[in-house]
């Protein structure tokens, strides 16, 4: 199907539409997405893409799914409402947050979109991912430059006007280095990882033990006041950003979540903010004593959310299969950046890459008539994959619950991205202008202490109509914890 057929077909969807089509094809019980409600359009986010669509569904598919857990769970009571605010929504895809009043900043001083090419004759982009110090030094050590801070954002500018867009690329991955080439929707639509992604489900779900299913795994009683998820015992190994929003997510809906971070990696700033709602520890999985206590916190937990680059917890004896021996009957959730199939399989990611490689940035420049790439007014790919991954777990948690079986939940920002042109897209001039940041999501602000200083930030855009979402516990920085079950 051509882009503008699809652009067609798809322009009038709803966000009820699209959570209809996300409720039926995860299997899930009909006529339940008639308890959801969705707020009107909110301004001050133009884009071509239909982000506060993708926000809302998500968000209310994520929500839904805790409603049909806690029906499960309390079979006499009324199921759960659920309502979706879009501005709120699309507050909450911003990350934003303050703390001590002050917003820090979520980019290093080299990240970003580059003109490339010029002293060749072959203009192109690239973006860098520099947020990390390995990253960046990596990066200025590929383009011949002193490694460290003290080389500028002009420094690199100058330095690419000799690079071919695609062969930095290709040389970046090669070094495990975090680096996409600006590409048309039409050139990504031709590239073999785009092929393989047709074939992927946005929300995958495998069960794992087909011959003989493990049974149900007991959860802990509750009463109706209780939040959904109450007393499920999720193990959060992410890092950068849809990962823990989406633990976040199942954490603002009752989950016992306990973040495992590395004592030798680093993490982003925004890891203030995300971490609202869950415990934390350390644990060094390299060490035996560190695997060994992670596959007893394995043995008792439900969830096992991951977003390793691909390969790197099998090799630490923690990959899908072998989690699945250590316990049955577990939903075992993987993020990835362009899924499991296809020649970029292994290749790392980020939101900001995968809109570019997949010729979102182009696009949105074309629409609003900008010479330069555009990049979405949000991160959507992180949060919207963030929602799906929790909506997903759940359904696997669905599924468990009423048939039995270990269950592998998969998505991937590149199909997020895929998602998104799905929905078709939008013309920019009935948008209006862009609203200040500030202002579009004071009010859905909450202010609370943390580990890390008073912080400031969006809360939950769902809202449950006898259980309101919320989280149970301030954000603490990693090691704050024992890593040991409540």
């Amino acid at each position: 199907m051509s882009l503008s057929s699809l652009d067609q077909k798809c322009a009038m969807q709803t966000a009820g539409d699209v959570l209809a089509m996300l409720w039926r094809d995860a299997g899930m019980p009909d006529g339940a997405t008639g308890r959801v409600g969705f707020g009107p359009k909110a301004p001050g986010f133009p884009s071509s893409f239909a982000i506060g669509r993708a926000a809302q569904s998500a968000i209310a598919a994520a929500a839904l799914a805790a409603t049909e857990l806690d029906a499960l769970r309390h079979p006499g009571q009324v199921p759960q409402s659920v309502y979706v605010d879009a501005a709120h929504a699309l507050a909450e895809t911003t990350g934003y947050f303050t703390l001590n009043g002050e917003r820090p900043s979520i980019w290093s001083p080299i990240s970003g979109l580059y003109p490339c090419g010029a002293e060749l004759g072959d203009p192109g982009h690239v973006r860098i991912h520099a947020n990390f110090d390995h990253h960046r030094d990596g990066a200025l050590q590929l383009l011949g430059l002193p490694v460290g801070a003290q080389t500028t954002k002009a420094d690199v500018a100058q330095a690419l006007k000799s690079w071919h867009a695609l062969e930095f690329e290709q040389r970046a991955t090669d070094a495990g280095l975090v680096v996409a080439a600006l590409r048309t929707p039409e050139e990504w639509r031709a590239h073999p990882q785009a092929l393989a992604l047709q074939e992927q489900p946005l929300v995958q779900l495998t069960l794992l033990d087909a011959d003989e299913p493990a049974p149900p795994l007991p959860w802990c009683e509750t009463s109706p006041e209780q939040l959904p998820l109450a007393g499920l015992r999720v193990l959060d190994l992410t890092r950068i950003l849809a990962g823990p929003v989406g633990a976040r997510t199942l954490a603002a809906y009752g989950a016992d979540v306990l973040m495992i971070n590395s004592p030798h990696l680093p993490n982003i700033e925004a890891i203030a903010d995300v971490s609202r709602g869950k415990r934390s520890a350390l644990l060094d999985l390299a060490q035996p004593h560190g695997a060994a206590q992670l596959e007893s916190l394995v043995r008792d937990a439900h969830v096992f959310l991951q977003g390793y680059r691909p390969g790197s917890l099998e090799r630490l004896g923690f990959g899908v299969a072998e989690v699945a021996k250590m316990r049955p009957g577990i939903v075992y959730a993987s993020l990835s950046a362009y899924g499991r199939e296809g020649p970029w399989r292994d290749k790392r990611g980020f939101d900001s890459l995968v809109q570019t490689v997949t010729g979102m940035n182009r696009a949105e420049g074309d629409a609003f008539g900008d010479p330069s790439p555009r990049a979405l007014p949000v991160q959507m790919l992180d949060y919207s994959a963030g929602f799906l991954l929790a909506f997903g777990t759940q359904v696997g948690l669905h599924r468990q619950a009423t048939v039995g079986g270990t269950w592998h939940v998969q998505v991937a920002l590149a199909r997020v991205a895929q998602w998104l042109w799905e929905m078709g897209r939008l013309a920019v001039a009935d948008q209006g202008e862009p609203g200040e940041l500030e202002a579009l999501v004071a009010p859905w602000l909450h202010t609370s202490s943390s580990g890390f200083g008073t912080l400031r930030a969006v809360s939950h855009a769902a809202t449950l109509s006898r259980t309101p979402a919320r989280w149970q516990c301030d954000s603490v920085p990693p090691g704050t914890h024992e890593p040991l079950w409540t």
